[in-house]
């Protein structure tokens, strides 16, 4: 293993011409040793095969026999990694210049340092909210339950983080977007990588829940900036997506608060989700 070496893992469906941007934009990110690896769930556009010809051995395509769902393809792409370091990143992420030695000098300053993450600007400039506190059960149910129809409620306001526009110095955080976060390979090993259980959304949220759990911290890094163009590969399936999400966000309180003195909580969510599902995609915010 070469100290500082990366493997960067990303996962394609269909991810078309943001694949060359993105992968455009790996040279000028590191001056590190990167091997690319592409975890296709079952593209039909030609494009990972494309770029790993025009690029060569630096690419590797990985092919799923399907949809993996993103934590499992990401792990199928990580398994028997040597390398220091795991970046995982969405195709539709440009990283700007020096973007991913930021991040390696943020993770390596503390060993108890398990995952750090950027600032992520999305398509019009403006800082997403990539670094947020773990949801808390009440808190949770409170936004999940009425962030639809009362946006503005007191708990999608506790819920949603700190202005990050604002932030100019690392802070520690309770989880980071799965879009753009590298990881010490021997914690994502230590921790068995994402939980395959998430087959879209809260895989990331849980990630960062594990490590914390087992004594590392995760750490947003604002120096370090990429550009996130949008969820291009599920923008026409809207519907499906709201209800994976939701599925998803159950499956994650069922983690955290499992057996039967929890049981009545996790009817209750479970139905208000539903609920929150139904309003959600019979009334989609434009």
């Amino acid at each position: 293993m070469t100290r500082g070496s990366v493997l960067v893992v990303t996962v394609t469906y269909n991810s078309g011409d943001h694949l060359t941007a993105f992968l455009d934009s790996l040279d000028g990110a590191s001056t590190h040793d990167l091997r690319v690896v592409i975890s296709d769930n079952g593209s039909v556009d030609g494009a990972p095969q494309r770029e790993a010809a025009r690029r060569g051995p630096a690419v590797e395509v990985l092919e799923n026999a399907d949809n993996l769902g993103y934590g499992r393809a990401v792990n199928r792409a990580a398994a028997g990694a040597t390398e220091e370091w795991i970046l995982v990143v969405n195709p539709d992420v440009v990283l700007h210049p020096g973007s991913i030695d930021a991040l390696i000098d943020a993770a390596s300053a503390r060993d108890d340092i398990g995952v750090v993450g950027p600032r992520i600007l999305d398509a019009d400039g403006a800082t997403y909210p990539s670094a947020r506190p773990l949801p808390r059960l009440f808190l949770g149910i409170g936004h999940g339950v009425l962030s639809t129809v009362a946006p503005d409620n007191p708990w999608s306001r506790r819920y949603r983080p700190t202005d990050l526009a604002a932030v100019d110095s690392p802070f520690d955080t309770g989880w980071l977007s799965g879009a753009c976060l590298l990881v010490r390979r021997s914690v994502f090993e230590r921790v068995r990588g994402f939980d395959e259980v998430f087959f879209m959304y809260f895989e990331d949220v849980d990630l960062g829940r594990r490590i914390g759990e087992a004594g590392f911290r995760s750490r947003y890094v604002p120096g370090a900036v990429v550009t996130h163009v949008g969820a291009h590969s599920t923008s026409h399936a809207s519907t499906a997506m709201v209800r994976a999400h939701h599925r998803s966000a159950y499956t994650y309180v069922s983690r955290v608060y499992p057996g039967p003195l929890w049981a009545p909580v996790r009817w209750a969510l479970r139905a208000g989700l539903a609920v929150r599902s139904r309003l959600a995609t019979r009334f989609p915010r434009s």
